[in-house]
């Protein structure tokens, strides 16, 4: 008899193909009940990453198809279910890459290295957020969970590190749309986790439809859902006290610079100053000649005096002359020099005959613009930062000024893009929001109308209306409900009269302050805790 060949391990049998794509616990061990993926899947899940964050930034501005942002939520969660820990890390790179890199890619006016390390900072953010919805994803409940851990991102990114940078969350592509009114309830947390939610349920909806191959009954009850979040954001904003007490005639100043989109933001200091004078001079000759009504306050923008008024008497007489001749209390941003090396951006209420009064002090500064954190270690490899002067350094009061006889809710440009300045400012009396701002390096990048959108969002957050003055564009009127009433120009010189309401009365989202934040934080992070330790004590259990 022939002996029968030894056969070696790897010549044993059909092997089951390793597939990367194996479903892993909560601990990180693989789960043996789902099967390995087909070929070809790795590519698909991919795409679906690459298209969530593509139909995340659509969903923004200047591009505004806001329909698109619950798909980025439907996109990620299909792309990252049923995978590995480590699978969803890169997939949630990739999402978030497609996400940041070009939606902040006006940070180029400060070298395109500055703009790529800050879309990699902000991209990273994604990774922990995508593993987390992997494992959420095969909890009970998982639609809540992974949509709360949409606002558990977004929470610690406008936070850390340098203050943080909120730019880009789900909640800001929604300024003037279904979804807005849930900003009155909870903030922007409750915008995004409300698109969230919608994504997931139409996640849950196509899966079945996968799994049944025609609709069947909880089909359509996840699509009766979400049409009941889309329709319950028009109604929220009813739920608040909030009334309009009086009508407040507001001027509104663009002066415009020179040199816009060039990385010295300022043009050249004298003539912006002479600009946004010669402007208001402008306002007041059109009320004189009876074609804008007499305002009770004028609005000019954030560094309208990059010359700090308080040394440069020039300056302060120019300032002076414009408020005397349109005869009614100026907000005017200025630079108020601090010692030798330190200066504050400033908006100071400037009153005719009597001069400079109230003062709100910037407080969420722009990391790498107004001021090189960790200077010394960043100049040594970009020497361009050191054309940022002087460091700004931040306020710490809320902007609630007395301007005539309206209180305002002052929000100097980026702090409108966190929660705390506006709420603040609202919760200390603000009846109307101003939002003077300094966009010049930013013409025609699509971050004004960036800028923008969030304003919009504030405005029915703590339903006021909103005034923004900018030096060169977009400077707008925005109602207490998000709508756009005026908008000017880039890049132009612009002034405008409006009447709005000076509103009385809080909305919840300006009562409860972070309160919904957290509380959908903690059930998002909690429900990964929860299920960690429930899978950890399944597998010490009886088989």
């Amino acid at each position: 008899m022939v002996a029968k060949e030894a056969r070696s391990p790897d010549r044993e049998g059909p092997q089951q193909p390793q597939h990367s794509g194996t479903t892993a616990g909560l601990d990180g061990t693989v789960d043996q009940r789902f099967p390995p993926e087909p070929a070809g899947t790795t590519l698909l899940r991919a795409g679906a990453a690459a298209g969530s964050g593509l139909a995340q930034l659509l969903a923004l501005p200047p591009y505004g198809l806001w329909y698109l942002a619950p798909l980025s939520a439907t996109l990620l969660l299909l792309a990252v279910r049923g995978v590995r820990p480590r699978r969803a890390a890169w997939l949630g790179a990739l999402a978030g890459a497609a996400l940041m890199v070009p939606l902040i890619r006006w940070q180029a006016v400060f070298g395109f290295d500055v703009w790529l390390l800050i879309a990699a900072a902000e991209t990273a953010y994604f990774i922990p957020m995508a593993v987390g919805i992997a494992l959420a994803a095969r909890l009970p409940g998982w639609i809540v969970w992974t949509s709360a851990l949409w606002v558990a991102q977004e929470l610690v990114r406008a936070r850390w590190p340098l203050g943080g940078f909120p730019w880009g969350k789900l909640a800001f592509s929604q300024p003037d749309t279904p979804f807005t009114g849930y900003a009155a309830v909870g903030s922007s947390a409750l915008v995004t986790f409300a698109v969230a939610a919608t994504g997931a349920l139409i996640a849950a909806a196509l899966l079945r439809l996968w799994r049944q191959r025609r609709p069947d009954l909880p089909t359509v009850i996840l699509m009766v859902v979400v049409a009941g979040i889309v329709a319950g954001g028009t109604l929220t904003p009813r739920l608040g006290s909030v009334e309009a007490d009086r009508t407040v005639t507001a001027g509104i100043v663009q002066g415009n610079v020179p040199g816009v989109g060039e990385m010295d933001i300022t043009g050249e200091r004298r003539e912006v100053l002479n600009n946004h004078v010669a402007a208001t001079h402008e306002l007041a000759d059109a009320v004189a000649a009876g074609a804008h009504e007499q305002p009770d306050m004028v609005i000019l923008p954030e560094n309208a005096s990059d010359i700090d008024p308080y040394r440069d008497a020039d300056a302060q007489d120019a300032i002076q002359g414009a408020a005397d001749a349109v005869d009614a209390p100026l907000l005017i941003g200025v630079t108020e020099v601090v010692g030798e090396q330190q200066r504050e951006v400033q908006s100071v209420v400037w009153e005719p005959e009597e001069g400079p009064g109230e003062t709100y002090v910037k407080r969420y500064l722009v990391p790498f613009g107004e001021y090189i954190p960790y200077r010394d270690f960043f100049t040594t490899f970009v020497s361009r930062l050191d054309q940022v002067g002087m460091d700004a350094i931040p306020g710490t009061d809320p902007g609630a000024l007395d301007l005539g006889e309206t209180r305002v809710a002052t929000a100097i440009c980026f702090d409108v893009a966190f929660d705390a300045p506006v709420r603040q400012a609202v919760a200390e009396g603000g009846e109307v929001l101003v939002v003077p701002t300094n966009n010049a390096n930013y013409n025609f990048t699509g971050q004004s109308e960036q800028q923008l959108a969030i304003t919009q969002l504030r405005a029915v957050e703590h339903g006021r209306a909103a005034l923004v003055s900018s030096t060169s564009g977009i400077s707008a009127v925005v109602e207490p409900d998000g709508s756009l009433s005026y908008v000017s120009a880039e890049a132009q010189r612009d002034i405008h009269v409006a009447n709005v309401p000076a509103m009385q009365g809080h909305t919840p989202a300006t009562s409860l302050g972070a309160i919904p934040e957290w509380a959908i934080t903690l059930v998002g992070v909690g429900a990964l805790a929860v299920g960690y330790v429930l899978q950890r004590r399944a597998k010490r259990g009886p088989a």
